[in-house]
């Protein structure tokens, strides 16, 4: 079966290009790509470790998070958060295009990696890996993460696995995740990457909009469901 391919392409105002190409499993949806034989000081698992991590240096000598970026990270690391640049994705299905900062430019990409990276924590996105939403919006990543996880739930129900329908599961998994994005952020910042540790921020100011979202945002899209509550 073939791999799902994901291609993202910046262009800068300098004439500057970089191009990265991702590659998922089909079926697993991990990410194949290999990483670089000389990895950074800073993708060990013991530097700066998740205080939540569950794996074990004895056995894991690399953070598969820090490992699954250091393409993205060493090659942007020169760029500056704010810089302008042309962004455009080709998926399979479609083509996307936006300009906007380095460091959204960069978090888009970042999601898909760290949701298909192997840490354990972000495993549970990578429904959304799968169904990549390049520059989603707040409204946009709230609903795909609430139908995400209530698909879980149908699946759960059918393999015989108690199912929650109050979203705390969901609110517990997007606190675990904060815990990650703090520490890549100390990781990316040993690594002197400005737009890196941004694009990570915004990747954890949606981790922590999540609670409010799921009171308040969620009463919003009740509109679109009225032909289901007749």
């Amino acid at each position: 079966m073939q791999s799902l391919k994901f291609e993202y392409s910046y262009r800068f105002d300098d004439g500057r290009t970089e191009e990265f190409v991702v590659h998922l499993d089909p079926e697993s949806f991990d990410l194949l790509d290999l990483p670089p034989d000389d990895l950074p000081e800073w993708t060990r698992l013991g530097f700066h470790q998740c205080f939540n991590c569950p794996l074990d240096v004895a056995y894991d000598e690399r953070c598969p998070l820090a490992v699954s970026l250091v393409n993205l990270v060493e090659r942007m690391g020169e760029v500056t958060s704010f810089v302008p640049v042309s962004v455009e994705v080709r998926t399979g299905e479609r083509t996307m295009s936006r300009t906007t900062s380095a460091q959204e430019g960069m978090s888009s990409l970042m999601g898909l990696l760290v949701a298909s990276s192997g840490c354990p924590h972000t495993a549970y996105f990578r429904p959304m890996a799968r169904f990549h939403l390049p520059f989603a919006s707040t409204d946009e990543t709230i609903y795909r993460a609430a139908t995400m996880y209530l698909l879980a739930q149908y699946f759960r129900e059918r393999v015989g696995i108690e199912a929650e329908l109050d979203f705390e599961g969901l609110l517990d998994i997007y606190a675990e995740v904060e815990t990650v994005n703090k520490a890549m952020a100390m990781r990316l910042r040993k690594a002197h990457n400005d737009s890196g540790v941004n694009a990570i921020v915004l990747l954890d100011m949606f981790a922590k909009s999540m609670p409010v979202a799921i009171e308040e945002s969620l009463e919003t899209f009740q509109g679109l469901f009225h032909p289901y509550l007749r």
